[in-house]
């Protein structure tokens, strides 16, 4: 059977035929729409501060209570610079130590370069003691030095895995420790896992070793002295919410009291005539601190 085909048949197969051709050769043309938009840099925070408050029922430093087993608040600030690569601040805390400071105050400084996973910190510490007194015997035996402030340079290094685990190494080095001339190394490593199954709670933990050397003898001992070394360790279990994090942590070291003694001259231990001290004990410290930085509530954040 054959198939007749009109004019008007003809005519619409020709006009449709054209219409695609035309679309065919406008595919093949530059997009109107112009290139893709080049992504932006991103911002940098060229200042930042952070500031952090806490409270303790003790203030426990490497091991060594720094509050006599009592309650301490402690406070920082800390400037950072360029998306905090450069920081520098000061921390204040209470203290109840032998020679009656009226705070312990630190001022540091440092770098923080970053590579991915990998922070690095290279920094220094001064620690500072105002106010404090040599602790002098009703026998006239004195068992301090005068001034006990003393610097630490720092160095640290932390792998971050996808914002579960940390894990991180650190060595602190002190050339006038306390202020009896004595060469101090303390190095630990440490690590912390976020739990799973509620965001916020995390499990940490640190293990060190304090090398301690010879202090000199002219400026504190009536003869040389061979102060312990020791090993210290912590795990404990924090929670964060927003801008507060508790904490509660268990501390210890392999010092006997008759050694923490020699290396905290405790004056209970002196006093008493026991020549011990708790100080270095095993505790529970329970801690509640605030944190926050300036660009969170809109303070030099990045434009």
């Amino acid at each position: 059977m054959a198939y007749e085909f009109s004019r008007s048949s003809v005519a619409g197969i020709a006009l449709s035929l054209s219409v695609l051709a035309s679309a065919a050769q406008a595919s093949d043309l530059p997009s109107r729409k112009g290139a893709p938009v080049a992504p932006l840099p991103p911002a940098i925070t060229w200042i930042d501060a952070a500031i952090s408050v806490k409270a303790l029922t003790d203030y426990n430093f490497r091991g060594i209570s720094q509050s006599d087993r009592k309650p301490a608040g402690q406070a920082s600030v800390e400037l950072q610079f360029y998306n905090n690569l450069f920081y520098v601040g000061v921390f204040g805390s209470t203290v109840d130590l032998a020679t009656s400071p009226a705070a312990e105050v630190d001022f540091f400084a440092g770098i923080r370069p970053k590579f991915g996973p990998v922070t690095f910190d290279f920094g220094v510490i001064q620690y500072y003691y105002p106010s404090e007194k040599q602790y002098i015997d009703a026998t006239g035996g004195f068992w301090t030095p005068k001034n006990s402030e003393f610097t630490e340079v720092v160095g640290k290094v932390s792998y971050n895995y996808e914002d579960k685990l940390t894990v991180g190494a650190n060595v602190f080095h002190a050339w006038d420790w306390l202020g009896i001339g004595a060469e101090a190394t303390y190095a630990s490593v440490t690590a912390k896992y976020n739990l799973p199954f509620l965001e916020g709670l995390a499990v940490s933990g640190e293990f060190g070793r304090y090398w301690i050397g010879t202090p000199n003898v002219s400026i504190y001992f009536p003869a040389p002295v061979n102060l312990p070394d020791y090993s210290y360790w912590n795990v404990g279990l924090s929670y964060t919410y927003k801008n507060i994090t508790a904490d509660v942590r268990y501390h210890d070291t392999d010092l006997s009291k008759t050694e923490c003694f020699a290396l905290t001259a405790d004056p209970r231990g002196i006093t008493s005539g026991s020549f011990r001290s708790r100080w270095c004990s095993p505790s529970v410290v329970a801690s509640l601190s605030f944190d926050i930085t300036a660009s969170s509530i809109g303070i030099f954040a990045p434009k």
